[in-house]
């Protein structure tokens, strides 16, 4: 049977998605700040900065999930969406880390500077955040052409990296309640097992022929 063909809208429709909590949240926190709402609750510049890093994790794990989803289902289709999904990841995480720098702290970097020494999640946030800009400046085809597919394969494989200081971030930020990271955790385990065991089928079947 050939593989079932993209629906008919079906990008337009992701990018939709994808941006619809970001809006929401923008309108939600100016709403909060400019006229008292209380859509995010008493503190929304905090909440704001959470819900923008929830939305990046969950993000990553769609990203993640597209290789496992084409074997199962066998749309390879749903590999030209990886891209602008990693893309989407990126920009939730700049509006986690503006949240931050330009509203919570609002650049005064003496307050930065002690907020690193005091919060240790903050630079493992940060190390993602650098981690993840590479990958977005290399996200176009243009890009993949001039690095290579092995090259370029090579430096998009630092997104289970970032992947992983994400979590140890979200860990690391909540006092008690590890039920969040935990989960997030355990989803990015199996997504990292499957690529794994998908590496060692594909290298014991060429294996033979070699």
């Amino acid at each position: 049977m050939a593989p079932r063909a993209e629906p008919r809208g079906f990008g337009a429709a992701l990018v939709a998605l994808a941006w619809l909590p970001a809006l929401l949240g923008i309108a939600g926190m100016a709403s909060d700040v400019l006229h008292g709402t209380r859509y995010f609750g008493s503190n929304p510049i905090k909440a704001g900065e959470h819900y923008f890093g929830q939305w990046t994790l969950r993000l990553l794990v769609a990203t993640l999930a597209i290789t496992p989803l084409r074997g199962v289902t066998g749309w390879q289709w749903l590999g030209r969406h990886r891209r602008r999904l990693g893309l989407f990841a990126f920009a939730y995480l700049m509006l986690h880390w503006l949240t931050y720098a330009l509203l919570d702290v609002q650049l005064d970097w003496t307050e930065l500077r002690g907020d690193l020494a005091k919060r240790p999640y903050i630079m493992v946030g940060m190390l993602a955040l650098a981690l993840m800009i590479p990958l977005a400046l290399t996200s176009s085809a243009a890009a993949i052409r001039r690095l290579g597919g092995a090259r370029w394969r090579g430096l998009h494989r630092l997104v289970y990296a970032i992947a992983i200081l994400g979590v140890v971030h979200y860990w690391m930020s909540v006092k008690r309640d590890v039920t969040g990271p935990l989960a997030y955790a355990i989803v990015f385990a199996a997504l990292l097992a499957y690529r794994v065991a998908k590496a060692v089928r594909d290298r014991q079947r060429a294996a033979p022929a070699a």
